[in-house]
């Protein structure tokens, strides 16, 4: 059965595309098949991992019905991506007929046995689109920050997460919050991680016990159309992450081990 797993924080600057390129290329590196979605118009996902936006068609045109997502589909290195670009900024306003909820839910029907995996990239919004990327999924991950106005992010997402629960997708479940940016030097960041673990628990879930530290190197890595994984896999996030890979992957996709070294004597 497939996963389909959605990164989602109404709350920008989180990590949210981070977090999805680097399951997209873990996974992919540890032989999963893997499809990347971007529901968020400004595009980062694709231009993260190395696409030129201008020359793919997008998430926008399968959900208008202008082209068919196996068409869509962008192939990588990194992994297979179904992009967007800012035409999806008027899904509010354009997606208007019956089941609108449930539009990308069916699309992806369509190629989701091609894939172990899908990872949902949301917009800083609760809007249609997000509400489409819960209805579709099997599982959400919630990063955030550690620090006050991303943990608000976090609880303002309760009361959706349940309405689509009661009224669409009864199964979807709360995978674990995911704390970036994190410094347990600091005392708000340990303040935050105590806030986080009830908030989790008020969404039956955890907070992931590994929390993304801060690495200069999750900033360059877009720059280099690459995921933080493959740009710099030394950083400390990189671990890190890989940590979070090896939480979504669970023991059908293990991470590759390095050859042992031939003892002569």
């Amino acid at each position: 059965m497939t996963q389909v797993i959605t990164v989602t924080n109404q709350k920008g600057g989180v990590g949210k595309t981070t977090t999805v390129s680097a399951l997209v290329c873990g996974l992919k590196q540890r032989g999963a098949r893997v499809l990347g979605v971007d529901l968020d118009p400004q595009g980062n996902l694709g231009f993260t991992l190395g696409l030129d936006i201008g020359e793919c068609k997008t998430v926008y045109d399968v959900l208008t019905g202008a082209c068919p997502i196996e068409r869509a589909i962008s192939h990588t290195e990194y992994g297979d991506i179904l992009a967007s670009d800012i035409m999806l900024s008027t899904a509010e306003v354009e997606f208007t007929a019956p089941r609108r909820e449930f539009m990308l839910s069916q699309q992806l029907d369509v190629v989701k046995p091609n894939y172990d995996f899908v990872i949902i990239d949301t917009p800083p919004a609760l809007n249609i689109l997000t509400i489409n990327a819960y209805v579709a999924s099997t599982g959400l991950i919630v990063p955030m920050e550690a620090e006050v106005l991303s943990l608000v992010g976090v609880s303002q997402i309760q009361d959706t997460i349940e309405t689509v629960r009661k009224s669409f997708n009864p199964d979807l479940k709360v995978l674990g919050i995911l704390l970036n940016k994190y410094d347990r030097r600091l005392t708000l960041s340990r303040e935050i991680l105590d806030l986080a673990e009830s908030v989790a628990e008020q969404l039956d879930s955890q907070v992931f016990h590994t929390k993304v530290r801060r690495s200069v190197s999750v900033a360059m890595a877009p720059a280099h159309g690459q995921s933080v994984l493959t740009y710099q896999p030394s950083a400390k996030a990189s671990a890190d992450l890989r940590k979070i890979v090896d939480a979504v992957a669970g023991p059908a996709f293990p991470a590759s081990r390095p050859a042992p070294r031939t003892k002569w004597f």
